[in-house]
């Protein structure tokens, strides 16, 4: 956030989350990375014992009862420590959104409360081997079965799942029934007939759990059923909203630190007599990513301070989070990119940490929908919207041309 926008209470709040990433021992993020941690409990378990973790939710579930603008500071602060921490420290608000918006009283004491405690851990468990942006094609099927629901399928590149304690799933319980009217949501605990895989081999993101999550006919208790039966679209609509806005909160943190690590270094580095932020080709990398830093975070603050206010659309809410997700993790794409090239062949070392940020933000334009997906979601609400409220838009330009009335030549079929 621009620290000029920011209440006292809020900028109290962003040094608390800083104070809590300055305590992050190095190492620890270094062994996340080479896959020596696996799922780092100890950080989401040392953000609990700042009150740290469920920032939005209320304060009887252990949360403070703050808004998504204060979300966002926090997981920007967050993303310093890269992807995978700030990533399974937004699984805290992403899962929970879907139990404090739909769930029962009793789901949300039983796994509400514990998660923001660090007490369970959660993972989403959404894409599939056969299908990740067509969510609605899910092939997980949930047959009741008495008191119970018989889930079978799998899921797949499941952060957090390495260490979940129960897992948000989308399974189909209308086969016959329209697709955005067949799937249903639970809250599945993890047991014995939940089979959890560590899925190897990431370019990045590495340390964060990312698995591959097999039902073999869990029995799922009717009381972990989310919102209601074939109701999991309703709930997927809404869920767009904290994963994307996370996803593109965290870019903005990685894409900062990114630059002040570049920015140093361009003051250090010298050649030919000169220090290279001297040179227009390095300082004019700086400026360029500076100037999309800022326009990002711009867009992601104007679009948490819209949630907050309660007086938008959700059509035009879906659009401006898959705005901020898509403009926020190109942004940040290009901008490690950009710092890797003011350092020039260290920077492609591990003596510097921008090669780790170049291999982790790759993956944020791809998760929680593709920034492709993104796309498909903006224009539709875009039209839906011009054409549900022409005149909001104000003064029609289209007659401002000397000949605009020439209705011979506006032919349109």
């Amino acid at each position: 956030m621009f620290d000029f926008l920011m209440t006292d209470e809020q900028m109290a709040m962003q040094e608390e989350v800083r104070d809590f990433t300055r305590s992050i021992d190095r190492q620890y993020l270094l062994d996340m990375d080479s896959e020596k941690i696996q799922f780092p409990r100890e950080i989401l378990e040392g953000a609990a014992e700042r009150n740290l973790l469920g920032l939005r939710f209320p304060e009887e579930y252990g949360g403070r009862g703050l808004g998504w603008v204060d979300e966002c500071i926090a997981i920007e602060e967050m993303a310093t420590l890269g992807i995978p921490p700030a990533c399974l420290y937004s699984l805290v608000s992403i899962v929970g959104e879907c139990t404090c918006e739909f769930g029962t009283e009793e789901q949300k004491r039983k796994y509400l409360a514990p998660t923001i405690a660090a007490k369970m851990f959660c993972s989403e468990a959404l894409t599939e081997p056969r299908g990740g942006s067509d969510f609605f094609g899910a092939t997980t099927t949930a047959k009741q079965d008495g008191d119970h629901f018989i889930l079978h399928g799998q899921k797949r590149f499941i952060v957090g799942a390495e260490g979940s304690d129960y897992f948000m799933v989308y399974a189909r319980t209308n086969p016959d029934g329209p697709p955005r009217d067949s799937l249903s949501c639970f809250l599945v605990d993890r047991d014995d007939d939940v089979e959890v895989k560590h899925v190897y081999g990431l370019m990045g993101a590495r340390g964060g759990g990312t698995g591959r999550v097999l039902f073999r006919d869990t029995r799922v208790p009717k009381e972990n059923l989310v919102g209601g039966l074939n109701e999991g679209g309703r709930i997927f609509y809404r869920m767009m909203i904290p994963e994307r806005l996370t996803s593109a909160a965290g870019a903005l943190g990685g894409a900062r630190a990114a630059i002040e690590v570049a920015a140093r270094y361009s003051t250090r580095r010298k050649a030919f007599g000169y220090h290279i932020k001297d040179f227009q080709g390095v300082s004019f990398k700086i400026a360029e990513s500076l100037t999309e830093l800022d326009a990002a975070r711009a867009l992601v603050y104007a679009t948490a301070t819209a949630i907050d206010s309660g007086k938008v659309s959700a059509g035009r809410l879906r659009r401006m989070v898959s705005e901020s997700k898509k403009f926020a993790t190109e942004m940040s794409w290009h901008v490690v990119n950009n710092c890797m090239q003011v350092m020039g062949g260290i920077g492609y070392t591990n003596v510097y940490p921008i090669e780790r940020a170049v291999r982790d933000c790759r993956l944020i334009m791809i998760w929680t929908g593709t920034n492709e997906i993104m796309n498909l979601i903006i224009q539709h609400e875009f039209y839906k919207e011009m054409g549900a409220d022409v005149k909001a838009a104000g003064r029609d330009t289209e007659w401002d041309a000397a000949e605009a009335f020439n209705e011979e030549e506006k032919i349109y079929e």
